[in-house]
């Protein structure tokens, strides 16, 4: 299979996955005569899926452009495991309109809290296997990369795993700071920051060892 096909197939995906967010935000029916303030009420119970639909959508954008980065760029050619992965990788994104659906509606909910945590978990890993396998399959070449940048797509892949993990027991506790959780994980990977800040905390313990 060519670079192109699975490339238009994960955009595809992509696409209607993230179009498909926008339809949990559902406008009430109201009158042509409707007050400013009638109309802030019956918006203000369509802000937890205002919030959902900003997280999962940049979670989302996070998850395609580190897609686009191990395919398209450190994979020079493609075998029958990588696309498996890749179709594993994409069954799970499919699922995420469903799963902050329910995150949305049932906000302090642990199940639901729990659910959708676990679902980041499995996405995360399984692009840290397609990661991995890109990166050190005899099978897959790739461009001179250096150390650093594999250092950045380990963290970049690795903490929103760990955010999601801690963030389902803490929803015992508080489930909104188990949302802020997932927020920040989103927030550190759209940060440039914030990597350099585990990049220089790894190699600094790594020069000191």
């Amino acid at each position: 299979m060519q670079h192109t096909r699975l490339n238009e197939l994960a955009d595809g995906i992509f696409a209607i996955v993230m179009t498909l967010l926008v339809f949990e935000m559902r406008m009430p029916n109201l009158p042509p005569d409707v007050t400013n303030g009638m109309l802030i009420q019956y918006l203000r119970p369509l802000l937890p899926a205002l919030g959902s639909y900003v997280l999962t959508f940049t979670l989302l954008f996070t998850y395609w452009k580190a897609h686009h980065f191990f395919i398209s760029i450190y994979a020079k050619n493609l075998d029958s495991r990588l696309i498996n992965i890749n179709v594993l990788f994409l069954m799970l994104v499919a699922l995420i309109p469903f799963t902050s659906t329910l995150l949305s509606r049932y906000s302090g909910n642990q199940a639901a809290i729990g659910i959708f945590g676990i679902h980041i978990i499995l996405v995360g890993l399984t692009l840290y296997w397609m990661r991995s396998y890109v990166l050190f399959s005899p099978h897959i070449k790739n461009p001179d990369i250096t150390k650093h940048e594999i250092m950045g797509s380990t963290v970049r892949t690795l903490v929103p795993v760990l955010f999601a993990a801690i963030a389902i027991p803490l929803s015992f506790w508080h489930p909104q700071v188990s949302i802020f959780l997932f927020t920040l994980a989103v927030i550190f990977n759209l940060t440039h920051w914030s990597t350099v800040f585990f990049e220089k905390l790894f190699f600094r313990n790594k020069g000191n060892s």
